[in-house]
């Protein structure tokens, strides 16, 4: 598919107007900074410029060119990548995507309902003063060039305060997420690093969760290396959530064929220059249950920045172990030795997070009304962020709620210790 003019396509007369009018008060804008926005659907188009601005440290990997890629790969949404450009350089890519619902037409972040910190893609030499005037064109823009095909840009799960930049769209109307992302800094040494959190009690749970699989016969900490395992480790990682989701009554948003092709397209990649798309972790059992696999968990890496994609145990043979926390702290140990500086345990506040956690980062997210319609939508996404993020303030309510989860799950089935962010 070629790259499309939006500008190019017929539009109402009286929008027309409407857009005039607000480009009039942003031409200085522009043309002060020669600021030019132009929508593409074919990434191979800017994956040179792509790749270059995604090596700096405070872009997410969910923007990555090779992420976006195996999203595009594995689902028929329509792509819409915003490019803005300074004298036909490249300055920042927002790639987006179309999704279609019942009653309007949404352009947001590639992959975002798995991503976990999105910042879209941004120069690193981009000037700072320049960006209120950024965010009042980019508004202006937008809505001439999308507004006919889409109703509102949502930008989700966005830290307008990432390792120490502040985002260039920080000016643009936004509503805090209902949850924020948690992240464990790793120091000169994995002795400090276990400090922040105490050491001497995270020392005794290991040492506890190890003499129990002992006990078993052993355990070996394995890295999936070749395609075949990764496949196997994946597939099992779905079975495990499956029981989880369904144990929690929670609907499986790993169940759809298109996710599940979009992980096992990220795993298959490999190491890249960047870092790691997807790396399968596990606790796998020696001894009476060998070769069982009892924990599992997806790291992707960045330059020294590792996410935590998901993570799975096994309910029915070494529960008691605490497998999950096991492979936490070996993965974290594994990690500090290969340079990494921040082990980000992805967003959702959830318990065990916060045990291993000194940092807890804000999200927001940055909502942007196309059409009247548009208008509604944004009004409703807001109110339910709110009323998400209030039900979780209120202990009990939440717990209620959490309890009717609960209630509703298979007959003799035990609920899991913690919930997934909702």
């Amino acid at each position: 598919m070629t790259d499309v003019d939006f500008n190019l396509m017929p539009v109402n007369e009286a929008r027309r107007r409407v857009w005039h009018a607000r480009r009039e008060k942003t031409q200085d804008i522009t043309v002060a900074h020669d600021l030019k926005l132009s929508v593409h659907v074919s990434m191979e188009a800017l994956e040179a410029d792509w790749r270059v601005l995604e090596s700096s440290g405070a872009t997410s990997l969910h923007q990555g060119f090779d992420w976006c890629k195996a999203w595009a790969r594995t689902h028929d949404n329509q792509i819409l990548l915003v490019r803005g450009s300074v004298d036909q350089r490249t300055v920042f890519i927002l790639p987006l995507e179309l999704v279609r619902g019942r009653f309007f037409r949404a352009a947001r972040f590639l992959g975002s309902p798995h991503s976990n910190i999105n910042t879209g893609i941004f120069a690193e030499d981009f000037d700072p003063i320049s960006c209120k005037k950024l965010a009042a064109a980019l508004i202006a823009d937008l809505s001439a060039k999308l507004s006919r095909i889409a109703d509102i840009v949502t930008l989700e799960k966005m830290p307008f305060d990432w390792r120490g930049v502040r985002h260039p769209l920080a000016s643009l109307p936004a509503v805090r997420n209902q949850n924020s992302s948690f992240q464990l800094p790793l120091l000169d040494s994995f002795e400090t690093t276990l400090s922040q959190i105490n050491a001497k009690r995270r020392r005794k749970k290991f040492r506890v969760s190890e003499k129990r699989l002992e006990a078993l016969g052993g355990y070996d900490h394995i890295v999936a290396t070749t395609e075949l395992e990764r496949r196997r480790i994946l597939d099992l990682f779905f079975e495990q959530k499956a029981i989880r989701f369904k144990a929690l009554g929670l609907p499986n948003v790993f169940q759809d064929s298109e996710t599940q092709a979009f992980f096992h397209a990220l795993a298959a990649l490999g190491p890249t220059q960047n870092g790691q798309p997807l790396e399968l972790n596990a606790i796998r059992l020696k001894g009476e249950h060998a070769g069982r696999i009892v924990a599992i968990a997806g790291l992707s890496r960045k330059g020294d920045h590792v996410i935590c994609q998901f993570g799975s145990i096994d309910e029915d043979v070494a529960a008691d172990s605490s497998p999950g926390e096991l492979l936490f702290y070996l993965m974290i140990q594994k990690c500090h030795a290969d340079g990494v500086k921040i082990f980000d345990f992805g967003i959702g506040d959830q318990a065990y997070k916060r045990s291993w956690c000194t940092t807890e980062t804000i999200q927001r997210d940055i909502v942007l009304p196309l059409t009247l319609r548009g208008r509604l939508a944004a009004g409703a996404h807001r109110a339910v962020v709110r009323a998400k993020a209030s039900i979780k303030k209120n202990k009990r309510v939440y717990a209620f709620l959490q309890r009717v989860r609960q209630q509703r799950q298979a007959p003799g089935m035990q609920p899991p210790a913690e919930t997934d962010a909702d």
